[in-house]
């Protein structure tokens, strides 16, 4: 049975998949179009991040136009521009043996493609969460579904993959910012 987690709420991937090697992050999301009228076109990324919370390098930053970390271990499964549709809007898969030792954390985020210029925000979506399957089966460990009203916010950081004492882990973050893809940028060291 998968763990439902809070907002704040850990788990150890290790301890409820032990053995786990390979993992699925999947998100989705429910646009209101109703709201504005334009299409909205929301994207995932994450940051391969150090123990300083900086990228390793811009390649370790993955989203729609740069698809497969360095070391081939993260693939972002492409960018959906409409939404549409039950389950996953976009997955990244993860072979965990080998994300290299000096990545620390890896954040995953979402952020709407030209919210500004189309009056759009977090607030007119719906039904949106993460969630982390294991590869082998497709048995979902964990799920996120975030409940909160963010209705001024461009950008939410849905949660993060961490190592703790040999195992992984993954954390429910699930804060909005305003500044959309290019706060995240600036904040975890992307040169932009």
């Amino acid at each position: 049975m998968a763990v439902s987690l809070s907002k704040g709420g850990r788990v150890s991937l290790s301890k409820e998949a032990p053995g786990l090697k390979n993992i699925k992050v999947g998100l989705g999301w429910d646009a209101n179009a109703t709201d504005t009228g334009a299409q909205f076109d929301l994207d995932a990324s994450l940051f391969l991040v150090g123990k300083d919370g900086k990228v390793l390098s811009d390649a370790h930053f993955i989203f729609y136009n740069n698809t497969t970390s360095p070391d081939g271990a993260v693939v972002h499964q492409g960018d959906n521009r409409t939404g549409e549709g039950d389950g996953d809007d976009e997955a990244i898969e993860i072979d965990l043996s080998k994300i290299a030792s000096d990545v620390d954390k890896i954040i995953f985020t979402v952020t709407i493609d030209e919210a500004d210029s189309r009056g759009q925000n977090f607030g007119q979506v719906n039904n949106s969460f993460i969630r982390i399957l294991n590869q082998e089966g497709e048995v979902e460990i964990t799920k996120y579904e975030l409940d909160e009203d963010y209705s001024s916010e461009t950008a939410i950081n849905f949660g993060e993959l961490y190592r703790k004492d040999d195992s992984w882990n993954f954390k429910a973050v699930g804060a909005g910012f305003n500044e959309g893809l290019a706060g995240f940028c600036k904040t975890y060291g992307v040169s932009v």
